[in-house]
């Protein structure tokens, strides 16, 4: 016999295949490593505190009360301003307030009358306060419950 002939026999019959034993363990090495992959995502998982949910701050600045237009002053008419009551006055002061109201720009940077940022916008800090001013300054001005006619005729 032949030294290629006996070691044949020596294994016991036939001798194992080397590819398919490399097949086998390559096969278990990857999933070892898979499974400990998903073990550690889970431990990972389980460890981690509840995140809370939580938005990030914008971008933009936070916006003023009174928005600016980005036009030019454009003077309004508007002949009823809410939460004023200008009954009491005589109806010249009356149109005299009304119209410094129309007329005069809200300084918030809203570039619109104070009568149109007051009813427009009730939540700006400027208009209330020159409204109020100026209603102060035409009722204090105002002559007293004379009409124009009787102010004119002589006495």
């Amino acid at each position: 016999m032949s030294s290629t002939d006996s070691s044949s026999t020596e294994t016991g019959g036939a001798a194992p295949d080397p590819a398919h034993s490399q097949k086998g363990s390559k096969r278990g090495s990857a999933l070892a490593a898979v499974v400990t992959l998903a073990l550690l995502a889970v431990l990972v998982w389980g460890l981690n505190p509840r995140q809370p949910k939580l938005r990030p701050a914008p971008l933009e600045p936070p916006r003023s009360p009174c928005t600016p237009t980005g036009s030019d002053f454009v003077p309004s008419s508007l002949t009823y301003i809410p939460d004023m009551s200008l009954d009491s006055l005589p109806q010249a002061a009356t149109n005299r307030i009304l119209l410094r109201l129309n007329m005069e720009p809200c300084s918030c940077g809203c570039n619109q009358s104070l009568a149109i940022c007051r009813a427009g916008n009730p939540s700006c800090p400027v208009s209330p306060q020159a409204a109020d001013a100026i209603v102060k300054q035409e009722a204090t001005e105002t002559p007293s419950a004379k009409t124009p006619a009787q102010a004119r005729a002589p006495q």
